[in-house]
């Protein structure tokens, strides 16, 4: 059984866990789901890391942050056009893509769902928002979080000042004005030490700047046509109009 205590040290979780019917949300889905996923689901509920990274939950306060909404399959479907026409080609089939969550800047992280009977082994991908580049891990998404909060890996596609602020999460909670908005708890949860007070700094890149390329335990991947599904800027489709979380 997946192990939380290594993700738990550097990030606490909230209290208490929550209970999630999971064979209802597998039912509504059609599929299993990886043991890691369910205790992250339990411990840590909905809400973003470093205010950065959000993942997929099934009580997600808006469809476009609930496991069970029509985000994974609207942009598997995006994917899949794009596969077929070869037009912006992506390096797994689509069908053995899911998303499982994404960031701030328009990235989307993607459950690699083979084998399809064997969720346990599920490796991670991470597109890029404005660019080519593709980014595997080879674990679950929970080691992929431990690894990323702990500055071991290094995606390609993050911001280089991430952790500026130390590891962190913040539950999410609708918004009081209005039932379809979200937003983020303002007290983030981190360890009582060595990243000091004050909250998570997060920048942007630049159009023109290139992040580094040197990752731990991933690798990345460039096509030279290679533009990602849903965040291009210049295509006509555009992730923050269609798909805005907010």
């Amino acid at each position: 059984m997946t192990d939380l205590s290594a993700l738990t040290r550097i990030c606490p979780a909230p209290l208490p866990a929550m209970h999630i019917a999971w064979e209802h949300v597998e039912s509504a889905l059609g599929m299993a789901l990886p043991t890691d996923y369910k205790q992250l689901a339990e411990h840590y509920g909905p809400g973003g890391f470093c205010n950065y990274i959000h993942i997929y939950h099934p009580h997600g306060p808006t469809e476009f942050v609930n496991l069970t909404g029509p985000m994974p399959a609207r942009i598997r479907a995006y994917l899949r056009e794009d596969f077929d026409q070869g037009t912006h080609p992506v390096p797994y089939d689509p069908e053995q893509l899911f998303t499982i969550g994404g960031t701030d800047n328009g990235e989307h992280i993607f459950w690699i769902t083979g084998p399809a009977q064997e969720p346990d082994r599920w490796r991670i991908a991470v597109n890029e928002a404005r660019g080519p580049q593709w980014f595997t891990f080879d674990g679950t998404l929970a080691d992929f979080l431990t690894s990323v909060l702990s500055g071991q890996t290094k995606v390609p596609q993050f911001p280089r000042d991430l952790l500026d602020g130390g590891p962190s999460f913040a539950p999410s909670h609708r918004s009081c004005g209005d039932p379809n908005r979200s937003r983020t708890s303002p007290q983030l949860l981190r360890p009582p030490s060595a990243h000091g007070p004050g909250p998570t700094a997060t920048r942007f890149l630049l159009e023109d700047e290139s992040p580094p390329k040197s990752a731990k335990h991933g690798t990345a991947t460039t096509a030279e046509q290679c533009r990602p599904e849903i965040s291009r800027t210049n295509s006509g489709r555009c992730w923050r109009r269609c798909c805005r979380r907010e």
